[in-house]
């Protein structure tokens, strides 16, 4: 069967956070602007959301979330970045939303679950397990509020090793792409014009894919390598353009923020 196609797909402006690259990448260096996005998917079928940002109390002071911990100076934001402000000014509402996939739990991924109570959720094999088990070097990048108790009685559903085929077309492919997480999700968009693969985290810059290297708190080394190297070989064979989320340069590349994409 001939894959059909999605129509359209948006990157969401989001806040920004300034970090050191070698928190990205193992060996990169510099200090690095990066977007905390979310990506708004139209199919014939349903709105579909990749991602849904930090909270959007992060959008109107960084400190509502953060307090006096380091990333509330390292982010910068306005309250025109909440994503429902985004999903506004495409013409929607939150409730619009019919699909969200999480490409993982972290709080810059998961910060606006909690708005989409009636669309059915995605998320990777053991991933709600790993961010209840997080340890000191990692529950830093957590905010337990995402995935409070109400978020986690959602429509959730897991998505295996296998991958998804989200609408049984061929337009939206969910793709288990561990590493960075146990259930780190990446995903296939095929456009009328383009394919597009959205990284998640299984990637943080080109650098990454470029060196074959990691991100230092990648939960595990050898599985975010065959990660990348599934990435490129998708890139190859679905002659696909990489979007890495958190690369400000292949934001310039794909035109910014609210830029429809087909």
């Amino acid at each position: 069967m001939t894959p059909t196609t999605a129509a359209r797909l948006w990157a969401l402006d989001a806040p920004r956070m300034n970090i050191d690259a070698a928190h990205l990448v193992v060996g990169a260096e510099g200090t690095v602007s990066i977007p905390l996005p979310a990506f708004l998917i139209e199919h014939e079928q349903g709105l579909v959301l990749f991602d849904t940002g930090m909270s959007p109390l992060v959008c109107e002071d960084p400190a509502l979330v953060f307090g006096d911990r380091p990333e509330t100076a390292m982010i910068e934001s306005n309250p025109e970045q909440r994503i429902d402000t985004q999903l506004g000014r495409l013409g929607y509402r939150p409730e619009d939303i019919t699909h969200v996939v999480l490409s993982h739990t972290h709080s810059d991924h998961a910060g606006g679950l909690y708005l989409f109570p009636q669309a059915k959720f995605y998320i990777g094999p053991e991933e709600f397990r790993w961010a209840r088990g997080t340890t000191n070097q990692t529950d830093h990048l957590f905010n337990p509020a995402d995935l409070n108790d109400e978020v986690k009685e959602f429509d959730w559903h897991e998505v295996g090793p296998q991958g998804l085929d989200l609408f049984g077309d061929g337009a939206i492919n969910v793709l288990h792409t561990p590493g960075h997480t146990p259930g780190e999700l990446s995903s296939l968009v095929r456009l009328p014009s383009q394919n597009i693969v959205l990284t998640g985290d299984t990637v943080h810059l080109r650098e990454g894919m470029e060196w074959d290297e990691v991100d230092p708190s990648d939960w595990d080394y050898d599985e975010a390598r065959r990660s990348i190297a599934a990435l490129k070989n998708l890139q190859e064979t679905e002659r696909a353009k990489v979007w890495i989320s958190h690369d400000p340069r292949d934001w310039e590349d794909f035109g910014g923020p609210l830029k429809a994409l087909e």
